[in-house]
């Protein structure tokens, strides 16, 4: 009986140990495509994550991603977004297009556009979406222009990454 008190112990304690500590994730995809003149944005965050920072910062409850969720829910996401995250192309601030955005089970991705972009020598990006809610969290930002890849994770120290071509 000892025994199986000690193997239970084993068990348990590292299971409990993976399950307390959480991650503070987003990707962000972001690709030029020349023959559109176009940068195609992908940004994908948890709906928990950005639930707890939209509804403490707006002093309200959003029900994100549930029948009860606010009406105008996108004017929040828009609103925030612009706010913490930012496009800079060619050494110029860009005004990017919400397209919309999706649930996907435990995640939410936001589709941004910005047009009439005829070449690129660089791409910077700032993103320091849910940086003031938790302490840990860290944007990845995957960038695909002029036939290079390059991936930047940001987090409150370093919050923005350059590309130059």
């Amino acid at each position: 009986m000892k025994h199986l008190k000690y193997f239970t112990l084993l068990i348990v304690i590292p299971l409990l140990a993976f399950s307390v500590h959480k991650y503070y994730i987003s990707l962000c995809e972001i690709e030029y495509v020349e023959e559109q003149k176009s940068i195609q944005i992908t940004l994908g965050m948890f709906i928990d994550d950005l639930e707890v920072t939209l509804n403490k910062s707006n002093d309200t409850i959003l029900n994100l991603a549930t029948t009860d969720e606010v009406k105008n829910i996108d004017k929040y996401y828009k609103s925030y977004l612009n706010k913490h995250f930012k496009i800079i192309v060619n050494n110029k601030l860009q005004i990017y297009n919400y397209i919309g955005k999706e649930y996907d089970g435990d995640l939410v991705r936001f589709y941004l556009e910005i047009t009439n972009i005829k070449s690129i020598n660089s791409i910077e990006v700032i993103n320091n979406c849910l940086f003031e809610t938790f302490e840990d969290q860290e944007n990845i930002i995957k960038i695909k222009a002029n036939n290079i890849n390059k991936t930047f994770y940001l987090n409150r120290k370093n919050d923005k990454g350059l590309l130059k071509f």
